[in-house]
């Protein structure tokens, strides 16, 4: 449990230092905006923060100058002819009216259908689509988990999807439990097989170390292609940020 957070400014650059009882430094520079945010050990010194920070000073820049450019999503007002994704490809929405009840189809390549009742606003469209979602990827996940618990020779005592702000995925190593981010339905099953594994892979290696690289390569070597893959659809206009390191 963090108990004490602070900002310092190194280098113009606004740092947010949160202070836990961990054994080492982690820092980490978040999307969208390229927030730089520092885990630090209780006893760390805000000068050796600030030290840790200037030596990683080119990698920050790097990093938020691609979340400066990176394509955002206006907001979606759930309306006729917006564009929605699921599994990596964009689809359009088409909006059907009816007394019946709600649902979402896909129609050939490129439609999706969203049936609504007349009173149902954007919000509670917005809800069905993401009901919708949930259903798609916990139809997905028992496949991925039947492929990949033997390969990695680990097994989850449970899963489940949710909406988070700041990862695609998120594992309790002591529960062998995993959570995955709702937003994957949107992303290929490339990348949500991708996320999967890595939170596999933490089941055998908490911290992501060359221990955890040299996994991530001996099970699934295309991984850091995947991972790019994640930044290629724009982010939603909620701005939710995320991060896999």
């Amino acid at each position: 449990m963090a108990t004490e957070s602070l900002k310092i400014l190194v280098s113009g650059i606004t740092v947010e230092v949160v202070r836990k009882d961990i054994k080492n430094l982690h820092l980490g520079v978040y999307p969208p905006n390229g927030r730089v945010r520092v885990a630090a050990p209780l006893m760390v010194s805000n000068e050796a923060v600030r030290l840790a920070v200037v030596d990683k000073l080119g990698w920050i820049k790097r990093h938020k100058a691609r979340f400066a450019g990176q394509p955002r999503q206006s907001q979606r007002e759930m309306v006729n002819g917006e564009s929605h994704y699921f599994l990596g490809q964009r689809y359009r929405l088409q909006v059907h009216v009816h007394h019946g009840p709600a649902k979402v189809d896909l129609r050939g390549l490129d439609a999706l259908d969203l049936f609504v009742r007349p009173e149902t606003n954007a919000e509670q469209r917005r809800e069905i689509l993401d009901q919708w979602y949930r259903a798609q990827l916990k139809d997905l996940i028992p496949q991925l988990l039947e492929k990949w618990q033997p390969i990695i020779g680990v097994q989850v005592s449970d899963w489940g999807v949710k909406k988070m702000k700041t990862k695609w995925g998120s594992c309790s190593t002591k529960a062998c439990r995993i959570w995955l981010n709702l937003e994957l339905a949107k992303r290929s099953t490339e990348c949500l097989e991708f996320i999967l594994v890595h939170e596999l892979v933490h089941i055998l290696e908490r911290h992501h170390n060359d221990r955890f690289s040299t996994l991530m390569d001996q099970f699934m070597p295309h991984w850091r292609q995947y991972r790019e893959q994640l930044r290629e659809i724009p982010l939603r206009h909620e701005e939710w940020s995320h991060s896999i390191y």
